[in-house]
């Protein structure tokens, strides 16, 4: 039988267009505008200045503290400004401006790394190359890497997930990913199982991607430390807490992780990162991004430097379609619009979906007939309906209580309301009230 997790989801439609585009290597932008903040935790602490000359792989921002992560130079060239722009949050973050330099041709070399399958590095300093090389989850939480992996003493680990779920609809980096870099990821989790001193590693895929679970049996069929688990096409199995109940049955805690039921799990792209950290000395200064929609001419997926502005991206799939209404950071459930086109490709941009005007319009809300339906699709066990309201009249300490924090914010209530009430809006809304509620008791 085909696992997936027990409590709610659904199936929205997949409009997996790009998953047959091969990963095309992105013009090289003229301006790359690099955040300090590209993670959770305290921003990178900015070590160049203007004027200064930087290399590809250069750090130009040092890590801020233990839940921080290092930020390189995509790019061969000068810095032009210190500046604050609006980045993928709609708010205005800390940012190195850089002209790439025309003539250093380094910019423009397509290296082949071969495969390197030996290990020749120690569990400790696996670790510490995952911190300097600025390795962070690239799954949409952008969780430094390091921090994740450094297990403290007494805790007991005994699997490692891979996450190559991708359930959001529209994108597939992270299919083509595993079919373009299989060998790679296999020697990147092996990589991880050596750093961990553990020997059972997982990888979850949906069943809607038959030739990377084909691929990937073939590739681990005489290895009995890694396994292929199918899964169910159901949304939102890449959220970590379903995807371990999925594959092996275990809940995780409320507000607790999945270190707390022994597991650590990575997303198939953080792997690839580790691999190129580990085995070719290659910070993290480009990822894997889908850029698509269904009017778009040439969506495709991209490998794209760290930075790059996403006016460049949508130049490069044939600009902007007639009647686009609206242009999201990420997938359609859990991904935001964005205000301008000026805004940068960063470590956790995994997609950028443009949507026309029929898509993106919303039904006009209307009072909530109690039809349960939120109740029902509802992941992680709550009352939607219940969070809006509390979140609407401002009862944040009875949102709290109701577990507001808990909501991982996949959209499926507001994808199932046949009221089209905004829930999802709501309850984010509550989310970051509670949070400065919180910090102000402290």
């Amino acid at each position: 039988m085909i696992k997936t997790f027990p409590k709610g989801g659904i199936h929205p439609p997949e409009n997996k267009i790009t998953s047959s585009e091969g990963i095309k290597k992105m013009t090289v932008p003229k301006v790359v505008y690099v955040p300090v903040s590209q993670h959770i935790g305290i921003p990178a602490e900015i070590i160049v200045d203007t004027k200064d000359k930087v290399k590809i792989g250069q750090v130009i921002a040092k890590s801020g503290g233990y839940v921080s992560s290092n930020v390189h130079s995509p790019v061969a060239g000068t810095v032009t400004k210190l500046d604050k722009i609006i980045d993928t949050s709609g708010y205005k973050k800390q940012c190195i401006v850089i002209r790439t330099d025309p003539k250093d041709t380094s910019n423009f070399e397509d290296i082949e790394y071969p495969l390197k399958t030996d290990i020749e590095i120690e569990p400790k300093a696996i670790l510490q190359k995952i911190n300097d090389f600025g390795i962070v989850g690239l799954g949409g939480a952008t969780f430094p890497s390091h921090v994740k992996l450094n297990i403290k003493e007494g805790t007991t680990i005994d699997h490692l997930i891979i996450n190559g779920v991708e359930c959001e609809p529209y994108l597939t980096a992270d299919h083509r990913l595993m079919l373009e870099k299989a060998e790679e990821i296999i020697v990147g989790i092996k990589i991880l199982l050596f750093a961990l001193h553990i020997d059972k590693a997982i990888i979850g895929i949906e069943n809607n991607k038959k030739d990377a679970i084909d691929l990937f049996k073939t590739l681990t069929k005489d290895d009995n430390t890694i396994k292929v688990a199918a899964l169910q096409v159901k949304y939102p199995q890449g959220g970590e807490k379903q995807l371990v109940r999925a594959i092996l049955n275990r809940e995780v805690p409320k507000n607790g992780l999945p270190l707390d039921v022994g597991v650590i799990v990575h997303n198939v792209g953080t792997i690839f990162a580790i691999y190129q950290a580990i085995q070719h000395n290659k910070p993290l200064t480009e990822r894997v991004v889908t850029v698509t929609g269904k009017k778009v001419k040439n969506a495709s997926n991209y490998w794209v430097k760290i930075g790059t502005p996403i006016k460049d991206l949508i130049d490069e799939v044939g600009g902007l379609p007639e009647g686009t209404r609206k242009i999201v950071n990420g997938g359609p459930m859990m991904g935001k619009a964005i205000k301008n086109l000026d805004v940068p490709v960063t470590k956790g941009t995994s997609g950028i979906l443009i949507i026309s005007e029929d898509e993106a319009s919303r039904g006009e809300p209307k009072n909530c007939i109690r039809c349960s339906e939120c109740i029902n699709v509802c992941p992680m066990g709550l009352e939607p309906h219940l969070l809006m309201n509390l979140s609407e009249k401002g009862m944040f300490e009875n949102a709290s209580a109701e577990d507001i924090m808990t909501c991982i914010e996949c959209g499926s209530c507001s994808y199932v309301c046949p009221s089209h009430r905004p829930l999802l809006d709501y309850i984010r809304f509550g989310k970051n009230s509670v949070k400065k509620l919180n910090t102000s008791k402290n």
